[in-house]
């Protein structure tokens, strides 16, 4: 059972994301119209960044459990720390890096960031948005994203119009003492800053552009000489600067840039950056998600299927199956596929609530047992899914199940923000659930706390009667 004052915290900064769309193909109609922050979610790309990042957060002193990493929609090169402990990725970084090592060196400065405490000392604050606002829109779309079913990478629109660009801006000392946490981190993880260096090298050439063309990251993250050169003494005499990254994080780091690109560019980018003609598990694996966005389901399964033939227990190549086919309407032909990801990946979150979602689509409701079973794992890895809670609610409705269909409705509701909604099912909840088990306390919680939330106005039209 979730601590009050931590659901409280929850209802006050969820209530920030507004919109969602369980489409990454809906995302550039909605940045068109002034979307805000758009947060990614997809089992492997998850884990290789967390490959990547929890040697750092071991070797920098803090808790892996407690540092969230989150993948942001944006083109440009940019990495940012908010509210704590939270660290958040651009898609362009990502993308655009020659290798995993600028990356882990890029995330070894943030977390520099973290362990100096710099955010609260931090006193610019951002145009017409305290850095709480920000934090509050990108973790209730993060929230409401975390396992959107289908696509595996699910999107949330959400927050108000944010100038994320200009959200955290330090100052030279802090981005100096930041490079050289960054080194520490990095020799105490074997690892070698010759990454960041590059990747600050870069940056400096920027300053030689007009601010309109820069980098977010050059304006938020001052680069001068002096700091290049400071960082280049610490680089240069560490045991650690000609160290190799292990092979096995490259290549899972290029098979993450492969699936974005894919995912993320028009297909004629793809195609050109893979050509046909290129038969690398990267150029198959980019191309079945460019083929899958011209919705040529027949290629982007032809190309799956080459990956699976190579790597029959490969548990995102079977997820990437099933999404293909449940998103061109073939759902009952999409259980197979998941169920294999299921098995050769069972701790994965995510790609149980993708199976779950075909079984329940499939409207055959032999199918709903096992899709519980598996909306029940992955609430207790992660119980802030609220597209998970979503689709339990649909399974139980179906099963005539009224008091779990409440209390799964009033877990939705609390996670995306409508207090009022969550106050009224979880009320329901209370009544109908079986007294004093953990699902009729939590409900009791939910009661409590939201109804806290409510309006002065509403509580005196509605007095609590209990």
């Amino acid at each position: 059972m979730i601590k009050k004052n931590n659901l409280l915290h929850k209802c006050q900064i969820i209530g920030l994301a507004i919109t969602l769309t369980l489409s990454l193909f809906n995302y550039s109609y909605a940045a068109k119209r002034g979307g805000g922050i758009a947060i990614l979610r997809d089992a492997e790309i998850e884990h290789t960044l967390r490959r990547m990042i929890d040697p750092l957060l071991k070797a920098a002193g803090l808790d892996k459990n407690s540092v969230k990493v989150y993948l942001v929609n944006d083109s440009t090169l940019n990495a940012f720390v908010a509210g704590g402990q939270n660290i958040f990725i651009n898609s362009g970084l990502l993308i655009q890096a020659k290798n995993a090592n600028q990356v882990i060196g890029v995330v070894a400065h943030e977390i520099g960031h973290i362990t100096g405490a710099h955010l609260s000392r931090y006193a610019e604050g951002m145009k017409g948005a305290t850095t709480m606002t920000l934090l509050g829109a990108i973790l209730g779309a993060a929230a409401i994203a975390a396992g959107a079913g289908d696509a595996g990478m699910a999107l949330i629109l959400g927050g108000q119009q944010i100038g994320r660009r200009t959200a955290l801006k330090y100052s030279r000392t802090q981005e100096s003492e930041a490079d050289q946490a960054a080194v520490t981190i990095l020799d105490k993880s074997h690892q070698s800053g010759e990454g960041l260096l590059d990747f600050l090298n870069y940056l400096g050439d920027q300053d030689l552009m007009s601010g309109r063309y820069q980098d977010p990251y050059a304006s938020t993250h001052p680069v001068t000489t002096d700091r290049i050169a400071r960082l280049r003494q610490r680089v240069d005499k560490s045991p650690y600067f000609k160290a190799k990254t292990p092979t096995a994080i490259e290549n899972a780091f290029k098979r993450l840039q492969a699936k974005l690109y894919g995912y993320l560019k028009p297909p004629y980018a793809t195609f050109n950056k893979y050509d046909k003609n290129d038969h690398s598990l990267y150029a198959r694996y980019a191309r079945t998600f460019a083929y899958h966005k011209q919705n040529k389901m027949k290629k982007a399964l032809n190309e799956i299927d080459i990956l699976l033939k190579n790597h029959p227990d490969d548990p995102y190549f079977w997820e990437t199956k099933g999404q293909i086919l449940f998103e061109n309407g073939k759902v009952k032909a999409s259980i197979a596929p998941y169920r294999n990801a299921v098995k050769y990946l069972p701790g994965e979150p995510l790609i149980r609530v993708s199976l779950a979602q075909s079984l329940i689509s499939a409207e055959d409701n032999k199918y709903l047992k096992e899709a519980l079973k598996n909306l029940d794992f992955a609430l207790s890895r992660d119980p802030d899914n609220a597209f998970a809670w979503y689709q339990a609610s649909i399974a139980y409705h179906r099963q005539h199940n009224k008091a779990m269909t409440y209390y799964a409705t009033a877990e939705r509701f609390l996670l995306i923000g409508n207090l009022r909604g969550a106050m009224v099912n979880a009320k329901h909840a209370v009544d109908t659930l079986p007294k004093n088990t953990p699902r009729w306390l939590r409900a009791q919680d939910i009661l409590v706390i939201t109804r806290s939330n409510m309006p002065e106005k509403f509580k005196k039209k509605h007095p609590d009667k209990s």
